[in-house]
C-alpha cells in the first residue's frame, strides 16, 4: 500500500518510476536548459558591453567633468559647479538658437515625413518605371552632405545665382536666399527637408508593405471612402514606424552639424545659428568648453525627453 501511495504521488507530480518525466519534469529541464543559455548569452556579450561602456561612457564623464568647470580644451580649469547651466540659461544667444532648432527639427521632422508619406502613397500604385523612380528619389539622402550643399549654395547664394535670377525674371525681384537672415532660416529648412525625404519615404514604404491589401477590400465593401481609408486604416497600421521615424529624424535634426554649417555656417547675424553650432563654437573657436559642453547636455536630456514621450506612444500603438 505505501507503495503504491508513493507511485500515485510521484505520478501526480509527473515523476515516473525513472525520475522526472512528461510535464512538470520537462518544464524543469527546460528551465535549467534556459538558465545556462542565458549565462551562456551573458558571458558572451558581456565584453561587448563592456567596451561599450568603455567607449561611451568615458567621454560622457569626461565632458561631465568639463561642464562643471571653467575650462579650455588645454586646462580643465577651476570648479564651477553649475554655474555654467545658469549662465548658458540666462543667455539671449542660448534661447535664440534654441528657437531656431526648435524651428528646424519641427519643418524638418514633419516637412520630410508629409513628402515622404506622399511619395510612398503614390510609389504603392501601379505607375510606370516605378523602380527608377524609387532610384532618383533617393539621391538627395544618398549624395553627400558636402555635394548638396554646395549645389544648393550655388543655386541659391548670390544674386546672380540661378534662383535668384529666375525670380528677378519674373518680376518677384531678386532676393538674397543665403544674406537675409529670414530667407536664409527657410532655405536651410527647406534644405533639410530636401535631404531627409527619402528616410522618411523608406521607412513608410516598408511600413506600408506589411499592410494587407484585404483590409483595404473589406473597407471598400462597406463603403468606406479613400479618405477614410487612409485616416482609419493606413495611419493607424503605420503608426509604430511613424513614431519611430519621428524619433530618429528628430534625433538627426537636433544634432545635424553639416547642413547648417556647410550652407550658412550659422549666420546671416546668427539666424542659423542652432544648439549644436552654438555648442561648436563655444568649445573650439571660444575655447569656452564649460559652456558648450553644457549646451550639449542640455541638448541631450531634451532628446530623451522627447524620445520617451515617442516611445511611449509606439507602446501603445503595438497595444491597441
Amino acid at each position: 500500500m505505501t507503495t503504491t501511495t508513493r507511485s500515485l504521488a510521484r505520478a501526480r507530480k509527473g515523476v515516473g518510476p525513472g525520475g522526472a518525466s512528461g510535464p512538470a519534469g520537462t518544464a524543469r529541464k527546460q528551465s535549467t536548459l534556459s538558465r545556462q543559455t542565458g549565462r551562456t548569452f551573458a558571458f558572451l556579450i558581456l565584453p561587448s558591453v563592456l567596451l561599450l561602456l568603455l567607449i561611451n561612457g568615458y567621454p560622457l564623464i569626461y565632458a561631465g567633468i568639463q561642464a562643471l568647470h571653467n575650462g579650455n580644451l588645454l586646462d580643465t580649469g577651476a570648479f564651477v559647479g553649475l554655474d555654467n547651466f545658469s549662465s548658458v540659461l540666462s543667455s539671449e544667444p542660448f534661447w535664440k538658437a534654441a528657437r531656431f532648432t526648435l524651428v528646424f527639427t519641427l519643418v524638418g521632422v514633419f516637412g520630410s515625413w508629409l513628402i515622404g508619406l506622399a511619395l510612398a502613397l503614390v510609389l504603392r500604385t501601379k505607375i510606370p518605371a516605378n523602380g527608377l523612380f524609387k532610384v532618383l528619389l533617393l539621391l538627395p539622402w544618398v549624395v553627400p552632405i558636402v555635394v548638396s550643399s554646395t549645389a544648393w549654395n550655388w543655386l541659391t547664394a548670390t544674386p546672380t545665382s540661378p534662383v535668384p535670377a529666375l525670380f528677378n525674371a519674373l518680376g518677384l525681384g531678386t532676393p538674397l536666399f543665403l544674406a537675409d537672415p529670414t530667407l536664409a532660416a527657410i532655405t536651410v529648412c527647406l534644405f533639410k527637408v530636401w535631404i531627409s525625404f527619402p528616410f522618411m519615404m523608406m521607412m513608410i514604404s516598408s511600413a506600408l508593405a506589411s499592410v494587407d491589401n484585404t483590409v483595404y477590400e473589406a473597407s471598400s465593401m462597406d463603403g468606406a471612402s479613400k479618405w477614410q481609408q487612409f485616416t482609419q486604416i493606413t495611419l493607424p497600421l503605420i503608426s509604430r514606424s511613424t513614431y519611430i521615424s519621428w524619433i530618429l529624424m528628430t534625433i538627426f535634426c537636433v544634432n545635424d552639424f553639416p547642413t547648417i554649417y556647410l550652407l550658412t555656417g550659422g549666420g546671416p547675424v546668427d539666424a542659423t545659428t542652432s544648439l549644436v553650432v552654438l555648442a561648436y563654437r563655444m568649445v573650439f573657436q571660444n575655447f569656452q568648453t564649460g559652456p558648450g559642453v553644457a549646451i550639449a547636455f542640455l541638448m541631450t536630456m531634451t532628446l530623451v525627453i522627447v524620445s520617451v514621450v515617442l516611445y511611449r506612444q509606439i507602446r501603445k500603438s503595438s497595444t491597441e
